[in-house]
């Protein structure tokens, strides 16, 4: 979603000011909610691009360590996009312990926990899976990449102002993207909008590359890991915190990915030279 304004555009240190329209990518608050029976609870606000806010719920949801399959939703989520509201509802059968529901402390890179602490916390916390298949990624198609992703941003094109994530398949393909304001968002979308298309009885996306238009942080590849996710590129740096998550989880984790050039951090046995 895009907002046109009018701005004073200065050009040549001030000696040329020119009236012109701009597009500005949309930020809006959104109010997450759980509906579980007859009680709803408020777990999180978020601010984010209107659009695919049920993706972006879902997506949350499931990385956050709440719901692990499809069969933990119930009917379809209700949503006011006047109040910036959407209530996810859960199956009657599924306990999702909503008293004791809240952000983990493990979820900000600044959370003031050493490294080790925080992955352990994950681990505790959430149904990761143990990697089982075998994930070969050709690294021509890795440098197709953000080509791929840059042809395909919408939003950007009109902004220059917006996050992307996007899923590759094996043979360098684009299958998905999601685009917001908050890089967080922008993969909680993608997760969301696979987790809803999923029948299974647990979901994990073990065939599919993850490729991040901005830098690698903690709480991405903590999403990553979540949802099973082997290889991770990212057009800018990755933290300390992220390589460490990733050799945790038998990632591969790919950085500064541009322009022909790329930083293996880790998992190079997957990548075929």
């Amino acid at each position: 979603m895009i907002k046109e304004v009018f701005i004073k555009k200065i050009k040549d240190f001030g000696a040329n000011i020119i009236p012109k329209e701009d597009v500005l990518a949309v930020e809006e608050p959104l109010e997450i909610a759980l509906k579980s029976g007859n009680e709803t609870s408020t777990i999180s606000v978020t601010m984010r691009t209107p659009g695919n806010d049920e993706d972006l719920a879902v997506g949350f949801l499931f990385t956050e360590g709440i719901i692990f399959s499809r069969n933990d939703l119930g009917k379809t989520a209700s949503s006011s996009s006047a109040e910036n509201k959407i209530t996810i509802n859960l199956n009657p059968h599924f306990d999702a312990k909503l008293q004791k529901l809240k952000r983990n402390f493990y979820t900000t890179s600044s959370c003031g926990v050493c490294g080790k602490e925080s992955i352990e916390a994950i681990k505790q916390v959430c149904r990761i899976p143990e990697i089982r298949t075998e994930m070969r990624v050709n690294i021509k198609h890795v440098f197709t990449f953000p080509g791929q992703l840059r042809s395909a941003q919408e939003t950007f094109d009109a902004t220059g102002g917006i996050h992307a994530s996007a899923l590759f398949d094996s043979e360098g393909k684009l299958t998905s993207l999601r685009e917001d304001v908050g890089r967080h968002n922008a993969l909680d979308k993608l997760i969301g909008a696979e987790f809803l298309k999923s029948n299974s009885e647990e979901f994990f996306l073990q065939d599919k590359i993850l490729l991040l238009s901005g830098r690698a942080s903690f709480e991405l590849i903590q999403k990553a890991a979540m949802a099973g996710i082997q290889v991770v590129c990212a057009i800018g740096a990755p933290s300390s915190l992220a390589v460490e998550t990733a050799e945790d989880f038998g990632m591969t984790l790919i950085g500064f990915l541009k322009n022909g050039n790329a930083n293996v951090y880790c998992g190079a046995e997957k990548i075929q030279f």
